[in-house]
């Protein structure tokens, strides 16, 4: 089995959407092992936005991660979990996001995007590391 990182991000929650979004996933064949609802803190989203440091927008990102609760999670399937969780959440953008996906389904902005998802096994591995240290 392999495993990856979910983050269904503050715009997610506060527009109720937590529920649908999970649910997404289960119904794909997907599992929820493990995951947390809280507010993520600066040193951790830094941590997890490493790759951006010194870029304009890096600031922005922190700032929206941590500004109300997020859900994290684990989520376990077959081999190409993280695609199958990246082709569900639709493009970035949500204007282009195609219909069926996440993102073209709720999302309105490209700087609240509704959801996070691990882009590698490497990344996975790096984020749930950050997320849910052992």
């Amino acid at each position: 089995m392999e495993n990856t990182l979910v983050i269904v991000k503050p715009d997610g929650v506060e527009r109720g959407l937590l529920g649908e979004i999970l649910s997404r996933f289960e119904r794909r064949g997907l599992k929820i092992v493990e995951g947390r609802l809280g507010v993520i803190d600066k040193e951790t989203a830094q941590a997890h936005y490493q790759e951006h440091v010194g870029k304009d927008f890096f600031d922005d990102l922190v700032s929206f991660i941590t500004r109300s609760p997020s859900f994290v999670c684990i989520v376990q399937g077959p081999e190409g979990t993280f695609k199958i969780v990246r082709d569900m959440m639709g493009t970035t953008n949500p204007k282009s996001a195609p219909s069926g996906t996440i993102r073209g389904d709720f999302g309105t902005d490209i700087s609240e995007n509704l959801i996070h998802g691990s882009d590698s096994l490497e990344s996975a591995s790096r984020e749930i590391g950050i997320f849910f240290p052992k």
